[in-house]
């Protein structure tokens, strides 16, 4: 046996160099990473919304996509003309009363902002608040080519939705023939991708959702300015784990501040204790038992690297690609959902052609 049928026998070692020909491949594209990312996520949620249809009102795969997609182009248009210069306007006037709150505080405030003054002066909180300002600008001035980037997706998203059954068809022809087992492996792969990333990504966008109605109603009931604004910074905070609560923490407390004093400061800090507690102890276990719980040190640490190496994106989609890597490495598997092991009863599963 030479030592290329002793490579190919060896599916623990074939595996490791089909994965890394796979990052290989994947950074070379990395400009097309935000593409990908999201015609994944797109596919995905909408794929899965559409099971549900056809599981509770017995709509046909096709039509629910169709569904689907006129509700979100609806709501992009409505968003565009109606919803986005409202917000626009709103985090206009957030800014403003940040600055000129912090500039010209109250008397009462005086003391307050003294005491936080002396000690961001005796620590680095000053200079990583620079870097985060620096950020958020770097960011802003990309959101043309993310608006680009999300149009793309959605085109590629639905072509792909519509012909789902055509393209697992044409997809499992690779399966066979003289180098079926890169495509096995890669099938392999695509698996446990689906099975962790999609998964994560799926309960943090529901768990983003439920949070944003939660806390968006209590801030309604406290009569807080810039609603529309503020729910869309809590909704795209609520998609990055852990730290998106601290985060969005301190406008609110700021504005709360503004509007009824230290206690309504109290009642926001109160309120996002009950929500992440909510979030922790019921929504997680309820949608995902099988997550991988993180440590906070970890969660820290996976979240740097990650916006180090993929940017904005980073933030969102480092925890589920860490997820990933632990199941692949065998760390931490994750258990196949329940949807997971219909599709696995209801598809025969390609088998590995024996080489000889």
């Amino acid at each position: 046996m030479g030592a290329w049928e002793k490579f190919l026998n060896n599916v623990r070692l074939r595996r490791v160099v089909v994965l890394l020909v796979v990052i290989l491949v994947l950074y070379l594209m990395r400009s097309l990473l935000s593409l990908i990312l999201l015609t994944f996520i797109f596919t995905f949620l909408v794929l899965k919304f559409a099971g549900f249809l056809k599981r509770r009102a017995h709509l046909p795969t096709v039509t629910g996509v169709i569904i689907i997609y006129l509700a979100v182009v609806t709501a992009l248009y409505l968003a565009i003309t109606i919803y986005f210069p409202m917000i626009f306007k709103q985090t206009e006037a957030m800014i403003k009363y940040l600055i000129e709150f912090y500039q010209k505080p109250s008397v009462d405030a005086n003391g307050f902002f003294k005491m936080i003054g002396n000690y961001i002066s005796t620590s680095d909180i000053a200079a990583q608040m620079k870097n985060g300002v620096t950020l958020v600008f770097k960011y802003v001035t990309t959101v043309g080519t993310m608006g680009v980037t999300f149009i793309l997706s959605l085109f590629l998203s639905f072509f792909f939705t519509i012909e789902n059954r055509r393209m697992a068809s044409f997809s499992r022809s690779f399966l066979s023939g003289p180098y079926a087992w890169f495509f096995q492996d890669i099938y392999y792969f695509a698996e446990k991708f689906v099975n962790t990333f999609g998964v994560v990504i799926e309960t943090q966008f529901i768990i983003a959702i439920v949070n944003t109605v939660i806390t968006t109603i209590c801030l309604a009931v406290m009569q807080m300015p810039q609603l529309f604004s503020l729910s869309l910074l809590i909704f795209l905070m609520s998609l990055i784990p852990v730290a998106g609560v601290i985060i969005s923490a301190i406008p609110m407390s700021v504005i709360g501040y503004s509007v009824g004093g230290v206690r309504y400061v109290f009642y926001i800090i109160i309120m996002l204790l009950v929500v992440h507690t909510l979030e922790s102890y019921v929504l997680n276990p309820k949608l995902m038992s099988n997550k991988t719980e993180l440590p906070i040190f970890y969660t820290f640490v996976v979240l740097f690297v990650a916006e180090h190496l993929f940017g904005m994106w980073g933030l969102i989609v480092g925890i589920p690609i860490f997820t990933f890597l632990l199941d692949i490495l065998g760390v931490k598997p994750i258990r196949p959902t329940k949807a997971y092991l219909r599709r696995l009863r209801n598809h025969k599963k390609p088998k590995e052609e024996k080489i000889k």
